[in-house]
């Protein structure tokens, strides 16, 4: 197989997998949540993940906190290191693990349960089944669709889904909120597009 026969099968395959993420109402939960929390009382949105969910869950942060959501990244190793010192009492947390079963994720859940027991936890992951999914308060589910990797292994698909639904908690939250061209602008000064939401 060519590489522009294998780029269209992974088009094809990863367009098809986003198409077909199961669109319920813990997206109306999800928002809602975090606009309460964040939005009305004052909280943030604390994401966290590991490896490839990691990097998925930082980029997540900082684009809810571009468009007026505080939120920050708490890496779940270095949460047992202290950091878990970043949590309040009306922060809402989203959780990444495409199988549900990441081991330093699920100490983090105990470890933020025990400090603050009232603590929201939203969870997008690849398994519905799974003790996070079951943990969580709202669990969005990716549908499971395989990996494009061709071992099977390499988050590829998975981090695509994942990063959608970001996307959809993003601008849910924005469209909730009310959020405006020049509520961006206060907090994108730099750039291309600091200047583009000012003009």
């Amino acid at each position: 197989m060519d590489v522009k026969q294998t780029m269209k099968s992974i088009l094809e395959a990863e367009s098809n997998a986003v198409k077909n993420i199961p669109v319920t109402d813990e997206y109306n939960k999800a928002v809602s949540l975090i606009v309460e929390q964040v939005h009305n009382k004052g909280g943030k949105l604390v994401t966290s993940g590991m490896g490839k969910c990691g990097q998925i869950a930082e980029n997540i942060a900082t684009t809810f906190s571009s468009t007026g959501i505080p939120a920050v990244f708490l890496h779940p190793s270095e949460a047992q290191h202290g950091d878990l010192g970043v949590l309040q009492p009306n922060d809402v947390m989203l959780l990444l693990s495409n199988s549900g079963k990441t081991s330093e994720i699920l100490a983090l859940v105990d470890l933020a349960h025990a400090l603050y027991p009232q603590l929201g936890f939203i969870v997008i992951t690849g398994n519905n089944q799974s003790e996070l999914a079951r943990l969580a308060d709202i669990c969005l589910w990716t549908g499971g669709a395989p990996e494009v990797c061709p071992l099977g292994l390499t988050p590829t698909t998975s981090t695509t889904m994942m990063t959608v639904m970001g996307d959809v908690l993003v601008v849910g939250s924005m469209q909730a909120t009310g959020f405006t061209k020049r509520d961006y602008a206060m907090r994108h000064h730099g750039g291309y597009l600091g200047v583009k939401s000012r003009s």
